[in-house]
């Protein structure tokens, strides 16, 4: 029998509300591991101890676990004896055979009643893999930490810990609904909203029928990617390019950008009320492009009733690029594509909208009937990790929707 045993650390802060994360963490492993029966879960102190089923093997334990958010670290752990003989033979068992020339004993007792100090048991345990293995201790910088987590039922014994995802568990803070476009900016700013405890589903806005449909395909491949994070979301994809048409039509130039912005923050403020999302996500950066001035963004942002969460304000685009490769969306990103933010786009933008002169230009548009049209022709793409036989199944938004 292993146990995964994962730390959290920002969890342990919250107090009195502890179970609620430690609740959503549990439900988030399980959401995970779907493919897999794990055991009963316990919360020991700062830890969750998690059975791990004979079939499940260790590198996918730690590939999955490392996806989880609300664990600071986490080691596949193997019970024994509470016996320092058992402790010491299972030590130098989980050392054998990894390529390390140094390593360092970390031991912790959460029964103080066990005999032997944390000090104590480190030394004898130490001295048990010196004489087995010829390894040598190096107490600084070690090759292999052996984690030892005296419990009252057993002893925990592990070969190394692994760094986790950290943050808060996805869902422990609300849900919301994030923008994405298909670049750089907007995987990286959900990534950073789930890792703050949100659950989020998707809205992409297209240029179809008047582009291809590789804006499309890139934000069903960006969203398989984030779907790691959080189990299951849906994924809505809004044909934005007749809309645009229309604006086009009857607004002078520099205003457009401005007009197709508001226009989104309406559309998606009308499916988030769907899915019972309470804030809108987007990839915005203070001064990145014209529609995200500090002036522009104001006047965008008067569109929507929901929160706005914009968590790469003050981020340079270099900064987003090195989030974005270390999460793996990069590649995905950088694909060419014609999305709807490349249609009808005027050579000089306006980059300091007054709102009075945005509200006049839309005052010629029948506003309801171009949103409800938008949501109506609204497709919804389910994901989940892992991937079942019933998602990544299209559908039509409809007035039921929820």
């Amino acid at each position: 029998m292993r146990y995964l045993i994962g730390r959290y650390h920002e969890i342990a802060l919250k107090g009195r509300n502890q179970w609620r994360f430690v609740n959503q963490l549990k439900t988030n492993l399980r959401h995970v591991f779907a493919d897999y029966r794990l055991g009963r879960m316990q919360s020991v102190g700062p830890r969750l101890m998690v059975p791990l089923p004979d079939d499940l093997a260790d590198a996918i334990a730690i590939e999955r676990a490392r996806l989880v958010f609300g664990l600071q670290n986490f080691s596949l752990s193997y019970p024994t004896a509470r016996d320092i003989a058992a402790i010491s033979k299972e030590a130098v068992s989980r050392a054998r055979g990894l390529p390390a020339e140094s390593f360092r004993v970390t031991a912790r007792r959460e029964d103080k009643t066990f005999p032997m100090t944390s000090p104590e048991i480190d030394r004898e345990v130490g001295a048990a893999v010196v004489d087995a293995l010829g390894l040598k201790v190096d107490l600084h910088n070690p090759d292999l930490t052996i984690s030892i987590e005296v419990m009252r039922d057993a002893a925990y014994v592990s070969a190394g810990k692994i760094a986790g995802a950290g943050g808060l568990p996805v869902g422990a803070t609300g849900k919301a609904l994030g923008l994405l476009s298909g670049g750089i900016d907007s995987p990286v700013a959900a990534y950073r909203m789930m890792k703050r405890g949100l659950k989020l589903d998707f809205v992409h806005f297209h240029g179809q029928p008047l582009v291809s449909s590789a804006s499309r395909e890139k934000a069903v491949e960006l969203a398989t990617h984030l779907v790691r994070y959080e189990g299951q979301t849906a994924l809505m994809l809004v044909p934005f390019g007749i809309l645009q048409r229309e604006i086009v039509a009857r607004t002078l130039r520099p205003l457009r950008v401005v007009l197709y912005r508001r226009f989104m923050l309406r559309i998606a403020s009308a499916l988030a009320e769907r899915v019972g999302a309470s804030a809108l996500v987007t990839g915005e950066s203070l001064g990145q492009v014209a529609s995200q001035t500090l002036e522009n963004m104001a006047v965008i942002e008067n569109a929507t009733t929901l929160q706005m969460l914009r968590p790469l304000v003050g981020m340079d685009k270099n900064e987003i690029i090195e989030q974005a490769r270390a999460l793996g969306t990069f590649e995905t990103s950088i694909l060419p594509d014609q999305d709807c933010c490349t249609l009808f786009v005027p050579a000089h933008p306006e980059t300091r909208a007054r709102l009075a002169d945005v509200e006049a230009a839309e005052s010629h548009f029948d506003i309801r009937r171009m949103i409800s049209d938008a949501v109506s022709a609204t497709e919804v793409v389910r994901l989940a990790f892992p991937p079942r036989s019933d998602t990544t199944l299209s559908t039509r938004v409809t007035e039921s929707s929820t």
